[in-house]
């Protein structure tokens, strides 16, 4: 697992493209004093590392003393941002109307009173245009201030206007927090435990979203921000409960919102790209071949539209997400091996990024393509991403995967013959499924399974799977057993070892099978 923690300066320099480093030097070069000289100094030493090394920078830019050494940071860190500062001022709206509302400020502090309310007020439209409702009400806030103190026009008709104006987003935007303030708990719900194992869990996640969610009177009058974070919360509740038809309604609805406002997609690209993976996902659970290939298609061409915005965050996102559902699509169709070549990629994209990732995503990632290894056969691999996983000792975050790793994990040493790590291993997993709270019927069976398949003749083996798989099947559809089923397809597995085909073989059938109905 990746380490997070590294010097932030020098995390920055290495962010940048090469045009923001040739505009930085652009900007630094402005600066003609001795400190100047010194931070870009400093600049160019740590662009030039490979890693942070502080006494190398002190062997390589012997006029900066070691003393020195930490505020001459901080002062290179401040002017990298702004430096990115004004690079990004007229491709973010954010950047743009808050620098306006800045001008506006000097003004003011001038005592130029009626040239700070013309710029506020022409950027108060461009914040309306641009669906800002937080940067507007501050707008408004600050128009205000200067009416209350200072009588510019007609004080009546102005008080009510903007009275009535701040009154207005005030509700919007507080009905919007109360929504994405539930979609956040959801989430986070989701990467402690992931989904409802038992009626206790359906039961506590329904009552909190029921308390929790106030549907609007009409939800056609509402905000962009408010229908988008009613959607995000539904399509969080709904992927804990394991509901993934209404979780496709309501991410095809995240989506689609998005899609009849182009403006929006450039404006909140990173909140777009996380709709279309969200709906992404539903497709691939609900296991909806041609859709999840038409937006799979769709996300593939993503850097090819002129009015996306790609920026670092944008781009790390559209990776994340293209890497996940390549390795999804292999999944649905069956096509493990064909799956395998794309790993290498997602190990470079993993490791370049590896400050950037959280360890929830990394995890996820290791878990898929130890999945990927083991629908090829390949049982040496699968074991050795899944080791990444079973050597991090953080097992608060997606406990989920944690116990099915194990499981997993036991299934590969039986496959590779390594009989005695089994039953050594099944007594521990068996303890850790338990203090995890994670033991449902599938995995006491599979587990039950395990420990006497090892004992088991030769000649009874099929009648072995066999059993095991009437057992499986007919939990198949229980809502909570289920999700054992999404992350581990044993069923398959059996079948493959029953009909003595690779279990390749067996998934690629049920797809092209899936594919006619």
């Amino acid at each position: 697992m990746p380490k997070q923690q590294t010097d932030h300066l020098f995390q920055l320099i290495k962010s940048l493209s090469k045009a923001e480093k040739r505009n930085f030097r652009l900007y630094a070069n402005r600066k003609s004093n001795g400190e100047g000289i010194k931070f870009l100094k400093l600049f160019d030493v740590l662009e030039r590392q490979k890693s942070y090394d502080e006494s190398e920078i002190l062997k390589k830019a012997q006029d900066i003393k070691p003393r020195q050494l930490s505020n001459l940071k901080a002062h290179l860190y401040k002017q990298l941002l702004k430096s990115l500062r004004l690079q990004q001022s007229n491709n973010d709206y954010d950047i743009y109307i808050r620098e306006w509302i800045d001008y506006a400020k000097v003004l003011y502090n001038k005592g130029l009173y009626k040239q700070s309310l013309k710029i506020l007020e022409k950027t108060k439209h461009t914040a309306e245009r641009h669906q800002k409702p937080v940067l507007q009400y501050e707008i408004i806030e600050f128009e205000k201030l200067i009416e209350l103190q200072y009588i510019t026009r007609s004080i009546e008709n102005r008080a009510d206007e903007l009275t009535g104006e701040a009154n207005n987003l005030g509700e919007s935007i507080a009905s919007a927090r109360n929504y994405s303030n539930l979609a956040l708990k959801l989430y986070s719900l989701y990467l402690k435990v992931g989904s409802v194992r038992n009626k206790k869990d359906m039961l506590m996640v329904s009552q909190f979203f029921s308390s929790h969610f106030h549907p609007p009177r009409n939800i056609s009058q509402c905000s962009f921000y408010e229908k988008l974070y009613i959607y995000q919360a539904h399509v969080w509740y709904y992927i804990i409960i394991q509901d993934f038809v209404r979780c496709y309604k309501y991410s095809i609805k995240w989506v689609e919102l998005f899609r009849e406002s182009s403006d929006m997609i450039i404006n909140q690209t990173d909140l777009y790209l996380k709709g279309i993976n969200n709906l992404l996902v539903s497709l691939h659970m609900t296991r909806y071949h041609s859709l999840f290939k038409q937006e799979i298609d769709y996300l593939m061409d993503l850097p090819n539209q002129e009015n996306i915005p790609l920026t670092d965050n944008n781009l790390l996102l559209y990776n994340l997400f293209k890497y996940t559902h390549l390795i999804n699509y292999h999944f649905l169709e069956g096509t493990f091996t064909e799956g395998i070549q794309f790993i290498p990629e997602i190990n470079s994209f993993i490791e370049k990024n590896k400050q950037r990732l959280d360890n929830h995503r990394v995890l996820v990632f290791y878990y898929k393509i130890a999945s990927l290894y083991f629908g090829s056969g390949d049982y040496h691999n699968a074991i050795l991403y899944l080791n990444y996983i079973l050597n991090y000792k953080d097992t608060s975050l997606r406990g989920d995967i944690h116990c099915f790793s194990r499981l997993l994990n036991l299934v590969s040493h039986y496959e590779l013959g390594n009989d005695d790590l089994v039953e050594y291993q099944i007594k521990s997993t068996y303890r850790f499924l338990y203090k995890m709270d994670n033991l449902q019927e599938v995995q006491k069976y599979i587990l039950t399974f395990l420990k006497k398949l090892t004992r088991i003749e030769p000649h009874e083996l099929k009648n072995a799977f066999k059993m095991l798989y009437e057992k499986l099947v007919a939990l198949e559809n229980n809502p909570f057993e289920k999700r054992a089923f999404y992350y581990l397809d044993m069923i398959s597995w059996l079948e493959s070892k029953i009909q003595n085909r690779p279990v390749q073989d067996v998934i690629k059938e049920k797809a092209l099978k899936e594919q006619k109905k």
